[in-house]
């Protein structure tokens, strides 16, 4: 493990117009500027134009701090009807499996893969949400990024992520996981 940090300019497998109109709906419905956005969100205005506008394929760190401001979990501005996105950073990827909503939250189910050599640090989520990794193979350091904890094959994390985490697969195995993100209704 090197504790390298990610690569946040990678981009994400993602329809850019898609997302972009996503997201413009979502701010509009909101009733919130693109300065606005842009300033809480911690991403420049030129930036967050040019992802509305579908002319900039956004990163998974942009989209989750975009999220987070908005309140809407990161699925809101990648799924459309009958796709299967692919959010990809610097060490993790993760497959959206299922979006679902009960009567106190909203769900995400991801597939997760975590490549070996490289630590990946995720920004904080809004207040509340919590993860769920369950491990399927290879060895996972994951969680707070002040206080991570480690599972194996058959093992379970869960933390409260709206606080920076982290994603490690530790030796020189993949890591294969579930990841069920759960957002609290506001």
């Amino acid at each position: 493990m090197t504790g390298a940090r990610p690569d946040r300019r990678r981009p994400l497998d993602a329809d850019p117009d898609a997302v972009g109109r996503r997201i413009r709906v979502l701010r509009e419905k909101r009733g919130v500027s693109l300065s606005t956005l842009a300033r809480t969100a911690g991403v420049g205005k030129a930036t967050l134009s040019a992802l509305e506008n579908g002319l900039r394929n956004p990163t998974l760190e942009t989209l989750y701090a975009i999220t987070a401001q908005l309140g809407v979990p990161l699925a809101a501005v990648l799924s459309g009807p009958a796709t299967t996105p692919t959010v990809q950073g610097a060490t993790v990827t993760a497959t959206l499996l299922e979006s679902f909503t009960d009567t106190d939250a909203s769900y995400e189910l991801y597939r997760l893969r975590v490549r070996p050599g490289a630590e990946q640090l995720s920004p904080a989520h809004q207040a509340g949400v919590t993860e769920h990794v369950t491990v399927f193979s290879g060895m996972l350091r994951a969680g707070p990024a002040d206080a991570p904890a480690t599972a194996t094959a058959g093992g379970h994390l869960r933390w409260t992520s709206d606080v920076p985490h982290v994603y490690a697969a530790l030796g020189d195995e993949e890591v294969a996981a579930s990841l069920l993100l759960r957002y609290p209704r506001r």
